[in-house]
């Protein structure tokens, strides 16, 4: 018995069309919204559809897309997670606690600052420690994808995967560095540095009394830092799908 072609869904003409403008626009460096190109480009030619499109599979083409995110997981877990990679970044680079600045007011005039310095230098450590833990998390969650998600995310906003993980990932990404924060902050000297810049305070009269969770601080900073630099890898993936890195990302992408 000869199996019959499976009828194109909505998300397959869709992928279809996309790909069939990506064919046909010139190789040029202009950046392209590829996902609302798409969108639009349905709208207008839903019964067109390239010879060499209509044998992927539904599931080569939510493949695709999970593809492109996990590349783009890996890559934020990996910059995020090697040395310097929350502490030499303005964009991201974890600050003391608020409640820190009392500290520095008092530590600062009697040439102590310094004690505060290096305390934060080991929150960012700890928190480039703790980053990698992510990378599980994302893998799963992308695992996890049905094709309704995958459909939701190419019709969504911008950071509409930012948005998914955010959804998915919040809780079980906390929960899962809590515990690696506190090992790192123990490791690189975090606890030692805070207990030394608070034996130093605390030598002050009169000083009021500070109190502070560095461990829930560093995992939400920590976090916030992970999903600022996905949703930037969100919005390259809309921009340029160019990287194309693995087969199934050439498949379903039309790399040459």
């Amino acid at each position: 018995m000869v199996n019959k072609p499976k009828p194109f869904s909505g998300i397959s003409l869709f992928v279809c069309a996309l790909l069939s403008l990506l064919f046909l626009l010139p190789q040029s460096g202009a950046a392209i919204d590829w996902f609302k190109a798409g969108k639009d480009l349905l709208q207008d030619t839903s019964e067109s559809k390239s010879p060499s499109l209509s044998s992927l599979t539904e599931s080569e083409i939510g493949a695709g897309l999970k593809e492109a995110l996990k590349v783009g997981s890996e890559r934020v877990v990996g910059q995020l997670g090697a040395l310097d990679g929350f502490n030499a970044d303005p964009q991201i680079r974890i600050p003391l606690p608020a409640s820190f600045d009392k500290v520095r007011s008092v530590l600062a005039p009697i040439g102590q600052a310094g004690m505060l310095d290096d305390l934060e230098l080991k929150l960012n450590r700890a928190a480039e420690e703790a980053t990698p833990q992510a990378k599980a998390l994302f893998l799963d969650s992308i695992n996890q994808m049905t094709l309704e998600d995958v459909q939701q995310i190419y019709s969504g906003p911008e950071d509409a995967a930012t948005q998914y993980f955010r959804g998915k990932m919040s809780q079980p990404l906390a929960d899962a560095m809590q515990p690696i924060v506190e090992d790192s902050m123990a490791q690189v000297g975090a606890v030692q540095a805070y207990d030394a810049v608070m034996g130093q305070y605390q030598t002050i009269p009169f000083v009021p009394n500070v109190k502070a969770d560095l461990t829930s601080h560093v995992v939400e900073k920590g976090m916030d830092g992970i999903f600022h630099y996905l949703a930037k890898e969100e919005a390259a993936i809309r921009q340029n799908p160019v990287e194309r890195t693995t087969d199934i990302l050439q498949k379903v992408f039309g790399a040459k």
